[in-house]
């Protein structure tokens, strides 16, 4: 069959071939699973940056730290740039509340994108040290920033936000950055650079790697009085958090698992046994994502002002003929990118060594 025929089968009104509430909960676990994408990967990258002003003295190793990533950062960007496609197409409505709520954020996000490519591409063009040093700080600053942005975000949306039943946020910037939304994006930055730090023990050696591990510690234990906060808040106080978890029992194994996760953090460093303990710093983060999905539905946005002006994935959703044919085009591009993705780590995985092509 070819790729026109595909499609139009794909777009085809079948009765009972995939119905629109079934295809909407694909969509959304689809678009659930390409933010986890993007959390785990570009997590670790943003970690990296993060770690790079406080485990890296010299240039030698700053230009290291650097080229941990340097072969994948761009790419693990990807999965962010595709979820954002992906909501536009599955769903429009919530697709443009959220980027119209959150625009400044989102263009401080962009900047902060920018900034931290820039940084990791022209810091090494020209050998002077206060050259270099501009560069490292925006890199931190940057890594920083997107990590703080998007654990913001999550808050807000944790908390629910100020919608109308004309779909239009009105909240201000200020708004945003509420208490309980400042500590989730806190939270974000301790989780990222932990990731990034364990990350970092399976990329580097030697005075280094002993650095990395003393930040690992760090980074761990204020997760850990973070996460603590933020859970003890989100139980108390925010009750749609955990309506789902209330409704459905069974849910609680995510969080328990999530928690198993965590304690077994400390013990694999501790065992000097990093890829394990990078392992386990995934699943917190898949965890967290399962969770955070799970608050949410069957919404995608919950509004703050009536529960009947929630925006549900049946309200956001595109056509199911679109969803059909996003479906076929995800079933025949979506291996590609894993088998490219999968021989970039392969090729240039293990142990960081410097020359002449390095950043």
């Amino acid at each position: 069959m070819s790729g026109v025929s595909m499609l139009a089968a794909a777009a085809a009104p079948e009765t009972g071939f995939l119905e629109p509430a079934t295809l909407n909960f694909i969509w959304y676990v689809l678009l659930s699973v390409l933010l986890l994408g993007y959390a785990i990967l570009d997590g670790f990258d943003l970690g990296v940056g993060i770690n790079h002003l406080f485990v890296a003295r010299s240039d030698h190793d700053r230009r290291v730290v650097v080229n941990s990533i340097g072969p994948i950062w761009d790419g693990n960007e990807v999965w962010l740039v595709t979820f954002g496609g992906a909501l536009f197409a599955a769903f429009p409505v919530a697709y443009a509340t959220l980027f119209s709520g959150f625009y400044t954020a989102f263009m401080l996000l962009l900047l902060a994108l920018i900034m931290r490519a820039v940084c990791i591409e022209f810091r090494s063009k020209v050998e002077h040290a206060a050259w270099r040093r501009i560069f490292d700080l925006g890199f931190a600053f940057g890594s920083f920033l997107i990590a703080l942005l998007l654990g913001i975000a999550a808050g807000n949306c944790l908390l629910g936000m100020p919608l109308g039943e004309d779909l239009i946020v009105r909240q201000s910037v200020l708004d945003q950055l509420n208490p309980f939304s400042l500590l989730t994006g806190l939270m974000t930055v301790a989780l990222f650079a932990l990731h990034g730090s364990l990350f970092l023990k399976l990329r580097t050696e030697g005075p280094l790697l002993a650095s990395v591990e003393r930040w690992a510690w760090r980074w761990w234990w204020a997760f850990l009085i973070l996460v603590v906060a933020v859970s003890v808040w989100a139980v108390l106080g925010i009750p749609a958090a955990t309506e789902n978890l209330r409704e459905w029992p069974v849910l609680w194994i995510v969080p328990v698992l999530n928690g198993l996760a965590i304690a077994n953090l400390p013990r694999t460093i501790h065992h000097g046994r990093p890829g394990f303990a990078f392992l386990s710093s995934c699943c917190v983060i898949a965890a967290f994502a399962a969770m955070f999905a799970m608050a949410l539905f069957p919404n995608l946005i919950r509004s703050s002002l009536d529960e009947s002006w929630n925006l549900t994935l049946e309200a956001a959703a595109s056509s199911a003929s679109t969803h059909r044919i996003m479906l076929v085009v995800a079933g025949i591009g979506l291996p590609f990118v894993l088998a490219y993705s999968a021989v970039v780590y392969w090729i240039f995985w293990g142990r960081v060594r410097l020359d002449r092509s390095s950043y």
